[in-house]
């Protein structure tokens, strides 16, 4: 793969657009399934490390290039190269209109256009190859301005390349505001939900199942933590304007040693999603209690309180959540922009992205991307080719 700029006579907008397909085509071609970024990873940086007003760094699969020019404000923009597992979409392809591949509703909102079909095209290469598109060419712009493209979002957060940067190098990613070019069809999504897992767990005693009165059956010991998951109702929280959907589920269940032995153990894997008025410790107060003690990695304890309170407790997951932001002066800027192009009024992240990095950095962000973030991890992923020139001129006039 070779990213280089394009020096045709084209018109200003035909060459962005010629540049950002070229580029988009680049990273598409580039398997990049997460632990796999390293070469993706590499390109990339050899493409920053030759335009000359950018300084580039690196930690991992993480790549970093920022300005230098004195400007009072700093505008970070991030995405991640990696992608979800390949379900048989890649090698990627362009459709040209009338491709059965095309889906109806890409077709009908698209008209007449090119379409890039394969495994990252929403999430999120687009957005990827639209801030290197930036990273070139945004070399007087009126921020100061930080690129980061990095590793391992589609993972454990342990294993999150922004979030080791944040830790090893928080100053390579300060910043006055940050943009997340997570898919969101290029209108705004503020903040984000925070999230964590855990085990219910119930404990039992093992018989033979032809004498179950001689055990206790686990499973059976399990029917309240579904009874009380069954009872739940969503709840919309509003945060600054922007309202979010909050969820408690089992995501998964494991029990028994064998098919005729009364099991001794239960497992019902249990993911709560908050909205950002919450912190992670108010969150797991609600679920197990405030003093439960169930921290990662220290093994089961018994929820003192909360919605599974008396059950036993493990923490196998947890990410903070993001207030909006929509306050600060560069947020409601760029809003009022959006507005104006797409018709769109900020909405609530109702999933979870790498804004709560930066929140906890005391970095206001937004999630800003190309694509339908419905169609992220689909089988049939993919994204129109106006879609990376219009969340292009959008940041450009914001930044330039």
């Amino acid at each position: 793969m070779t990213m280089t700029d394009n020096g045709g006579n084209d018109s200003e907008t035909e060459r962005m657009r010629t540049e950002i397909e070229r580029m988009f085509t680049d990273i598409m071609n580039r398997y990049s399934v997460s632990d796999d970024e390293g070469p993706l990873a590499d390109e990339v940086e050899a493409f920053l490390s030759r335009q000359p007003h950018l300084t580039v760094r690196r930690h991992g699969d993480t790549v970093v290039a920022s300005t230098n020019l004195g400007r009072e404000r700093r505008v970070v923009l991030a995405g991640h190269l990696d992608t979800v597992p390949v379900i048989d979409n890649f090698p990627p392809r362009w459709l040209e209109p009338g491709d059965p591949l095309i889906r109806e509703d890409i077709a009908a909102a698209y008209p007449g256009e090119r379409v890039m079909w394969g495994r990252g095209a929403t999430d999120m290469k687009a957005s990827d190859a639209v801030m290197l598109y930036l990273a070139a060419n945004l070399k007087d712009p009126k921020y100061d301005l930080t690129f980061v493209f990095y590793d391992h979002e589609e993972v454990a957060a342990e294993k999150n390349g922004l979030r080791k940067v944040a830790e090893s190098h928080p100053d390579w990613i300060q910043g006055d505001f940050a943009v997340i070019g997570e898919p969101t069809d290029c209108g705004i999504e503020g903040g984000c939900n925070g999230t964590i897992r855990f085990d219910v767990i119930t404990h039992g005693v093992a018989a033979h199942s032809a004498r179950a009165w001689m055990g206790s059956n686990a499973i059976h010991k399990a029917a309240p933590i579904l009874n009380t998951l069954n009872a739940y109702e969503p709840q919309d929280v509003t945060v600054d304007g922007l309202t979010y959907r909050e969820g408690v589920n089992a995501t998964l269940i494991s029990g028994g040693k064998g098919t005729n032995v009364i099991p001794d153990e239960c497992r019902v894997h249990v993911n709560y999603r908050f909205a950002p008025d919450k912190t992670i410790a108010q969150a797991k107060a609600l679920m197990m209690g405030a003093d439960a003690g169930a921290e990662l990695g220290n093994g089961e304890h018994v929820a003192t309180g909360g919605m599974f309170a008396g059950f036993g407790i493990e923490m196998k997951d947890e990410s903070p959540s993001a207030r909006p932001g929509m306050d600060d002066p560069l947020a409601a800027s760029l809003a009022a922009l959006v507005k104006e192009r797409t018709g769109r009024d900020p909405q609530a992240k109702l999933g979870w992205t790498d804004v709560a990095r930066f929140a906890q950095l005391g970095v206001p962000a937004v999630n800003l991307g190309a694509g339908s973030p419905l169609l992220a991890h689909k089988h049939d992923e993919q994204v129109a080719a106006s879609e990376l020139t219009r969340m292009a001129s959008i940041l450009l006039d914001w930044l330039a």
